[in-house]
């Protein structure tokens, strides 16, 4: 969806009634699979209860999903409001990863003439704050506090907790100035200063903005919580892994079928106690009912490589792949006064939506173009009326992933392989496993399909997979 102009004002052109703004918080937890938490997932490994209950009292989206399968990308959309693809943030910085063929080209940087929502929100006297991964940028003018927040916790270049002792202090995190005692574990220390944030702000409109580097590698889970789970995990039994499509290398490619990692287990349960501490803050500060609460990841679960810590099942694939299991992802949101508490929807948002739903429920007009849309009419029961949602991945993921595109109409996906061009067909709505191809049952549909996905790259001005010595890629101008 385009709204206003192609050229991007500046933010002094936005404007807002002062009077009706909420407060918002946002969680980003980092590789958290659809079925990672129970809201989801009745049977669920992980204990997710704070997550669960912040379900019970918003509402759940069941067709929920991130605009890439891996983070940078998706992060990219969440900021701005639009298509990674229009600014060839394709995959995380700095993927180059080759394959059959050459990646396509890859920009390392969320440009600085984008409109971020931080930006947005503080144009319009909100505080603002982030927390945790940005993975945005290499260098500094890229970083959160030169991105419209006020505040930036731990935020820089880097996609995962590499610095230090990683996940437990010291940390030794570049834009962390206050270290943490030694043993802090991150996810808490996050939380805290989100919470503490909040308490400070608690009397001017504010967005809170916790971008967790959990559930992301290094699998690194609190003691007390990996011996719970390694006891739990002792009294499953059944088959853990499944043979999955390979495309690149010579070894065959598995993808977890069953989850009991009990690392990963301490992992998301950390993640779901540090939710629940800034939820706790939001009541403790008086701030609950004028709060609008979103929480979503950045991709699907790690399923195929790197550990393979959860399975997806029965969404196929995970992380890096363009299949449901890499790109559909948990949806919470919870509005007082406008969601029903334990409502769910089956329409179909993505994370290109929430720049234009804060900036619509904050009363700022949007006046440069992004390509999501204002949700709010769902979380009122209605109907979006969207047409489709586009993928655009034209690299190999670290975990196996085909370079390819897909473009969802209604329940029915159809699914692009851009190293020879064949496509897919899947019905969503009986198959949402995609192991049942109606592509030759369907040609008129997969020829409109296909026509709308190939007039949204040239919409885009997608990029396709590079040809590596004599190779030659398929391209959609070769299908024409």
């Amino acid at each position: 969806m385009l709204v206003g102009l192609a050229v991007h004002p500046p933010i002094s052109a936005l404007g807002a009634d002062q009077e009706t703004q909420p407060n918002f918080v946002v969680f980003l937890v980092d590789d958290l699979g659809y079925m990672d938490v129970g809201a989801n997932n009745p049977d669920c490994f992980y204990e997710t209860p704070n997550i669960n209950r912040l379900s019970e009292s918003g509402m759940r989206f069941t067709d929920g999903y991130a605009a890439n399968p891996v983070c940078s990308p998706t992060r990219f959309s969440l900021m701005t409001g639009r298509y990674p693809t229009r600014v060839r943030a394709t995959n995380f910085f700095s993927g180059k990863r080759s394959g059959r063929f050459n990646p396509a080209p890859l920009n390392d940087n969320m440009p600085l003439d984008e409109i971020t929502i931080a930006q947005a929100l503080k144009a319009n006297g909100y505080g603002t704050f982030f927390a945790g991964k940005w993975h945005l940028g290499e260098s500094k003018e890229y970083f959160p506090q030169n991105r419209g927040f006020d505040i930036n916790i731990g935020g820089h270049t880097k996609g995962g907790p590499y610095t230090g002792k990683k996940y437990f202090a010291p940390f030794e995190n570049p834009e962390m100035e206050v270290e943490s005692p030694a043993g802090d574990h991150l996810p808490d220390r996050l939380a805290r200063d989100t919470a503490a944030f909040i308490d400070a702000n608690k009397d001017k409109p504010f967005l809170a903005y916790l971008s967790f580097y959990s559930v992301h590698t290094p699998l690194m889970g609190r003691p007390d919580l990996v011996a719970k789970y390694k006891a739990k995990a002792d009294k499953i039994n059944g088959v853990e892994f499944a043979e999955e499509e390979q495309v690149t290398g010579v070894t065959p490619r598995k993808v977890r079928v069953l989850q009991k990692h009990a690392v990963y287990a301490a992992m998301v349960e950390a993640m779901d106690q540090a939710v629940g501490k800034v939820l706790k803050q939001l009541d403790d500060s008086g701030v609950a009912d004028n709060t609008v609460v979103i929480f979503t990841s950045d991709n699907g679960g790690l399923s195929t490589s790197e550990g393979s810590p959860t399975s997806n099942l029965p969404l196929r694939g995970g992380k890096g792949w363009v299949y449901e299991g890499g790109i559909r992802e948990p949806w919470i949101i919870r509005y007082p006064g406008v969601t029903t508490p334990g409502s769910v929807s089956a329409e179909p948002i993505c994370s290109i939506d929430l720049f234009p739903t804060i900036a619509s429920a904050a009363n700022i007009k949007v006046d440069h173009e992004i390509d999501g849309i204002d949700v709010r009419p769902a979380l009122d029961g209605k109907s979006l009326d969207r047409e489709a949602l586009f993928w655009h991945y034209p690299h190999y993921s670290n975990q196996g992933g085909i370079p390819g595109g897909a473009i969802r109409m209604g329940n029915f996906k159809l699914f692009e392989r851009y190293e020879d061009g064949r496509v897919h067909l899947y019905d969503l709505a009986s198959d949402i496993g995609e192991s049942h191809d109606l592509a030759t049952d369907m040609p008129d549909r997969v020829t409109m399909m296909r026509n709308r996905l190939h007039q949204w790259y040239e919409s885009v001005d997608a990029k396709f997979l590079q040809p590596k010595g004599n190779a030659i890629p398929w391209s959609p101008a070769s299908a024409e």
